[in-house]
């Protein structure tokens, strides 16, 4: 229920805080792209190895490259794998995205999610150096950017230019708008990285610099053998926290946070948000109290109120920040988390797992389920095939090849199982959500091996033969899986045909334990509905759904979607047979 009222925020602005999803959101699929492994559309933007901090010999890293085969360069850095990997650049870019919106189009995407395209050093860009600029690597003309930003106060956004790689980010948003997709980008707002405009002036001036209160000083450098210290992001010292006081930023760097919200949602600053980013994800917002991030959801949603902000909250705690003051949803891992428990390591029944998915959902405002991201993998986890390799792992924990980490490519009875993953996670509540090339049968281990450059379909990579630690393992051809992508987009079309699949509320049907059977429906009315049964099991399984609660005729027929066969509704159910990790969605009609 909509329970609307007034609340002043600290600027004096009166919002509603009754929670509100955009509609957009609520059909949405989501595509998670990690911009510099997803594509090098523009070879003569690439980093540089000054920019890097490389060694000598350092050079741009083969896209189509054996991921654990280490360069020469990297030899240099020492003889581990993880020594050298942190410095490769494969010099994926902008142009690199506008190249492939067909392709995300064909898979049946409406949004993306970039990972920081800020300004940054890294290869992550969680290090920003300017929120106020995209990755001057991104864009067709590093040099004449870095140009740009020498002009400019980057305090005062009066003086604020666009460089060549924020007009191309502009034109990717126009791009993507023109193909009625969306598009959010990552906001880091809890530390920022040394390379910083107002950091860097800390280090040169210490206490006599005008930013010196942006940050958690520890001491200053004083001459007389005291040394400067501060606060990094979990010990970090490359990430200096930006300082919080009554939980909130500090009001200076709250108005330049404000400031580059402005820019990147409303970018000509005439009230049309049209050419903007529709949205953010934020990065750990724990991490800074709930009044910075109050004011700044407010500030979003004056600028454009259908707009969509997702927290990266990892636990169910999630549910306590979505709500009308604070985010339209958070990346829901607990969802990742308890399809890996059931599905993947088998350890809970079918029963415990809709249960763990129903206190999931519980407490979330009357709307909210349908548009939280439902995913699997992402930057920070292990790839979905590889989980699948290496089952009964705590979820991203003890997911490196150190410990154990299976490396190698899944069987085909491993994909197997990943498709039916992917059926459900595109019938089940909510916003299906995917990480670059997991469609395309990507596998790797957690950071860095879930962050290989992507494999496309008119590329030829070399076989996998190289093991980080320099142990045996098969040798694993490395290609587009076309079967996979293939798969990934038929449930796309699914789902964006069928609209109870996207607004529809869920019931659980049945659920067998020992059959490791379970079926649930997600309907609009007794009309309109999808069934989605699910069987687990290795078994061939022969499954009765009553029909109680909705009206289909008698000696009618629903349609499995997935094959196109068709079951009879008798005595108000109907039966299907199903094969093993296997799954059917059945339909009475088109809806």
């Amino acid at each position: 229920m909509e329970h609307p009222h007034d609340h002043t925020s600290n600027n004096g602005n009166s919002v509603d805080t009754f929670y509100h999803a955009p509609e957009w959101s609520k059909h949405v699929i989501w595509y998670q792209i990690f911009p510099e492994r997803f594509r090098n559309g523009d070879p003569s933007n690439d980093p540089t190895r000054e920019r890097v901090g490389g060694p000598k010999g350092w050079k741009i890293s083969p896209w189509t490259g054996d991921w654990y085969k280490q360069s020469e360069w990297e030899k240099s850095l020492g003889d581990s794998f993880r020594d050298g990997v942190f410095k490769r650049r494969y010099g994926g870019d902008l142009q690199g995205v506008i190249d492939k919106l067909d392709y995300l189009q064909e898979l049946g995407i409406s949004g993306i999610y970039l990972n920081p395209v800020f300004d940054a050093v890294s290869l992550h860009k969680y290090d920003t150096s300017h929120y106020h600029h995209i990755d001057r690597f991104y864009g067709p003309d590093p040099e004449g950017d870095v140009k740009i930003m020498k002009l400019e106060d980057p305090e005062d956004p009066d003086t604020w230019q666009w460089t060549s790689a924020d007009k191309l980010f502009l034109k990717l948003i126009e791009e993507v708008h023109n193909r009625e997709m969306r598009i959010i980008i990552d906001g880091v707002f809890n530390h920022t990285g040394t390379d910083f405009w107002a950091f860097r002036d800390v280090k040169k001036y210490q206490d006599q610099s005008k930013y010196k209160n942006w940050y958690s000083i520890n001491s200053f450098a004083d001459g007389n053998g005291q040394k400067f210290d501060y606060d990094g992001w979990w010990g970090v010292k490359s990430l200096p926290e930006l300082k919080e006081v009554d939980g909130t930023l500090v009001k200076p760097v709250r108005e330049h946070i404000f400031a580059i919200t402005r820019r990147w949602m409303d970018p000509d600053g005439d009230g049309d948000p049209s050419d903007g980013i529709d949205g953010w994800r934020l990065d750990v917002p724990e991490e800074v109290g709930q009044k910075f991030w109050k004011e700044w959801n407010a500030l979003v949603r004056r600028i454009n109120p259908e707009a969509y902000t997702v927290g990266e909250i990892w636990t169910e705690k999630g549910r306590e920040w979505v709500n009308g003051e604070l985010f339209t949803a958070a990346m829901n891992y607990p969802f990742t988390e308890a399809v890996q428990e059931y599905m993947i390591d088998q350890s809970v029944s079918a029963s415990d797992f809709m249960k763990r998915l129903r206190s999931i959902r519980e407490g979330l405002p009357e709307g909210a389920e349908l548009v939280q991201q439902n995913l699997m993998d992402s930057h920070d986890t292990p790839r979905l095939a590889s989980m699948i390799v290496n089952p009964g792992r705590e979820f991203d924990t003890k997911t490196k090849p150190e410990e154990r980490f299976d490396v190698r490519k899944p069987t085909p009875k491993e994909r197997r199982l990943q498709r039916l993953i992917a059926l459900f996670q595109y019938t089940y509540v909510g916003a299906p959500m995917i990480f670059y090339g997991t469609e395309a049968g990507m596998w790797g281990a957690d950071d860095p091996d879930d962050r290989k450059p992507m494999v496309w379909p008119e590329l030829e990579y070399d076989d996998e033969k190289n093991h980080p630690l320099d142990k045996e393992r098969p040798i694993d051809e490395n290609s587009f899986d076309e079967e996979l992508f293939n798969w990934y987009k038929k449930l796309g079309e699914i789902r964006n045909k069928h609209l109870a699949l996207r607004k529809g509320k869920f019931q659980e049907l049945l659920t067998k334990n020992d059959a490791d059977v379970f079926v649930f429906a997600r309907f609009l009315n007794k009309h309109m509905f999808c069934l989605v049964a699910v069987n687990r099991s290795d078994q061939t399984r022969k499954i009765r759904i009553p029909l109680d609660h909705f009206e289909v005729e008698e000696g009618k027929h629903l349609e499995n979607i997935i094959t196109g066969n068709r079951a009879e509704v008798v005595n108000s159910e109907t039966v299907i047979t199903l094969p093993p990790i296997a799954g059917a969605v059945l339909s009475p009609e088109e809806n």
